[in-house]
């Protein structure tokens, strides 16, 4: 598909061009890694669409940590239809036994990643990991069980950590409330007819294929599959505060408090990261407008959204962590074109 330049009233397809093109680029030292996808979107409509080679808009792409967002805006629903509350402890059976200390854990710890818990998302060897021994190792036929077994490595609500498992925490609670059937194709069916009939249909993310492990539990924390422009859709829904196609899917407060930083990360909100202090690594604190978020995913993945400019951004590829600072700083081209930023 060749690329589209429509350009707006703010700023021309002269202007935002090379800026766009610049993600493309991977040759030099400064290389940003290989980009897939970019798509950006003023005021709801998209002024910049290109792929790279091999590459199209029918093309889906798989998400990593975005799939954490994805993630979210569904436990907000179930939020909103007084399912679950923020400020009451998670319904996990295996911590409602005795004495047991996780079974104080909010739904909110779990969301901003200060549960506690103790789960180890990187180290080296990465075998030793929790999130890829839940992944692909002795944890992955039961991933939640795996998760839910971990123990307090701190007090609740005092430590961040991030942490893939957390999510998946958070997936098979929404499976449990959705089924009391214990089979993983009825826990399976139960899901995936909430994100259809509640998300999927209603936003038009007609793209969207999340992935189950055996036990019939969304994987939640990674490994979804969409379009770049349905990655668009979500980053739109964020940005007009859980509104789309004139309904709203997941309320405007919800998404206050998904955009609001934790006391003991700033720039962290619910599974979302924010422009703040303490995101330098992933987010563009010197350059962008503080009011930004973003949904970010190994490789440099973003869904990027500014409101105070009516902007979104879609960035899909492959980029190492030493690469992820011209990522950045690229990205933050097409930020500083737009009013506001």
């Amino acid at each position: 598909m060749a690329a589209v330049y429509t350009g707006d009233s703010d700023v021309s397809t002269d202007a935002l061009r090379p800026a766009v093109e610049s993600l493309f680029d991977d040759e030099g030292q400064d290389a940003a890694g290989e980009t897939r996808a970019v798509i950006v979107l003023h005021d709801g409509k998209v002024v910049a669409e290109r792929y790279a080679p091999g590459f199209t808009a029918d093309s889906r792409f798989l998400s990593w940590s975005v799939a954490k967002t994805v993630t979210a805006v569904l436990v907000g629903i179930m939020v909103s239809d007084g399912r679950l509350s923020l400020d009451e402890p998670v319904p996990v059976p295996a911590w409602q036994r005795g004495a047991d200390p996780r079974g104080a854990i909010t739904l909110r710890q779990m969301l901003t990643m200060t549960s506690g818990l103790t789960h180890n998302e990187k180290e080296e060897p990465l075998e030793r990991t929790d999130t890829l021994r839940m992944l692909v190792g002795d944890g992955a036929s039961d991933m939640a069980r795996y998760a839910e077994s971990k123990p307090l490595a701190h007090t609740p609500g005092e430590t961040w950590q991030y942490s893939s498992a957390t999510t998946l925490i958070l997936s098979d609670m929404m499976t449990r409330l959705l089924t009391n059937e214990d089979s993983p194709k009825a826990r399976r069916d139960a899901m995936q007819r909430f994100v259809r009939e509640r998300l999927m249909v209603p936003v038009g993310l007609n793209s969207l294929i999340p992935e189950y492990d055996a036990r019939g539990t969304m994987i939640g924390g990674a490994i979804m599959h969409m379009t770049a422009r349905d990655y668009g859709r979500l980053g739109e829904l964020l940005r007009r505060g859980g509104l789309a196609r004139g309904r709203q899917i997941v309320s405007q407060r919800w998404v206050q408090f998904m955009t609001r930083p934790t006391p003991v990360h700033e720039g962290y909100g619910g599974h979302l990261w924010l422009n703040r202090p303490g995101s330098e690594r992933v987010m563009f604190v010197d350059d962008a407008p503080r009011s930004l978020y973003a949904a970010n995913g190994l490789r440099g993945q973003y869904v990027i959204v500014s409101p105070a400019q009516g902007l979104t951004i879609v960035r899909l590829g492959v980029t190492s962590d030493e690469q992820l600072p011209a990522l950045r700083e690229r990205l933050a081209r097409i930020i500083r074109k737009f009013p506001g930023g």
